[in-house]
Order: structure tokens, then sequence, then C-alpha cells
């Protein structure tokens, strides 16, 4: 049970983050195993969804899996999330908050080639600003102050602050190690 269970747990990671429909040869790629053990695997994510009292689900369509709500909560995204950022973009979002201040690069490894075109938009929209540590070629990146005030986080995020801790969408007296100020799209390598 312990190895079937955590690539299970995996996969479902994997379909969670990508936030889009998968074939199977890149589940098995991304989980690092055979097509055989991630196809056995999303099966027993598709067996163990259908049984639970969730909000989410696993489908496959057309020889692709992916996990996403069930259709009688689809009416929940356009009352909470903001009609101008995508499902995709709200994880990548969601990746930044949780994982950041990080590269570029390591939310790419995380999230995919489509994290660049979320990231852009992020950036466009003002939710996330991109800045450069002393030293380093790559983009970090943090949310904003608007970000914090579109979503009302600001008591949120106070209260879950360890004395000390770095709030990525703080002012930037806070972050450590800058070397440039905050980059738009055509001033970065990534």
């Amino acid at each position: 049970m312990g190895e079937s269970f955590a690539l299970k747990n995996h996969i479902e990671a994997i379909l969670y983050l990508k936030g889009e429909s998968l074939d199977l040869s890149t589940l098995a790629q991304l989980a690092r195993c055979s097509q055989d053990d991630a196809y056995e695997a999303v099966l027993e994510l598709v067996e163990d969804y259908a049984y639970r009292d969730s909000a989410l689900e696993v489908v496959a369509e057309a020889d692709r899996f992916a996990l996403q709500l069930r259709d009688p909560f689809l009416a929940l995204v356009n009352d909470l999330l903001p009609p101008e950022i995508g499902v995709g973009t709200s994880r990548t979002l969601a990746t930044i908050i949780l994982k950041g201040p990080l590269s570029q690069s390591q939310l790419v490894e995380m999230r995919g080639p489509g994290a660049y075109h979320h990231v852009a938009e992020l950036v466009e929209k003002g939710f996330v600003s991109k800045y450069r540590k002393a030293g380093s070629r790559s983009a970090f990146l943090r949310v904003t102050d608007k970000f914090h005030r579109y979503f009302s986080v600001d008591e949120l995020a106070a209260a879950h602050l360890d004395d000390g801790a770095w709030d990525p969408g703080a002012s930037s007296d806070q972050e450590p190690d800058l070397d440039e100020p905050d980059l738009d799209e055509s001033g970065l390598d990534e």
C-alpha cells in the first residue's frame, strides 16, 4: 500500500498543480514512474474521488486526466475568482503565495512552462512583481500590495506570519538582498 499510496498522492499533486488535463505519458514523466504505474494510480484516484463527498473530481477524457471542480460547484468560480484571472493563473498565484519568495525558474519547475504566461498576466494586473536578489540572474517573484488590497488578505497574512518572518507582499524595506527594484517583462532573461 505504501508505494502505491505515495504514487497516487504524487499524481494527485501533479494534477492539482498543473491545473490542466494531462496525458498518461506526461503524468508518468512528471511522476517519474512507468505509464502502467501512472495509469493504475490515476484509476485509483478516479475511484477515490468518485466515492468522496468532495467538491473535486478526477476525470478522464480522451486519454487525458484532470483534477477539477464537480459541476455543482462551478458557479463558485465566478463568485470567488476575479473574472480576469483563470483557474491556472490562480493556481500559479497560490504557488507564489505559499512558496514565495521563489525564482521564476523554480515556479516553472513546479507549474510547468504555462507559468511564464501566468506570471506575465499577474505582473500586468499588478498582483505579482519581479525583482532580482543581489548576485542572482534569476527573477524572483512576490505578491504586491495591490494583491493584499484586492483580496483583503492583510489580516490573514498577519495572523499567519511568525515573528521575524518575511512577508513576500510587504513593503520593500523588509525584502532581503534586493539588488534591483521591480522589473518589467522586458528586463528579464527568463
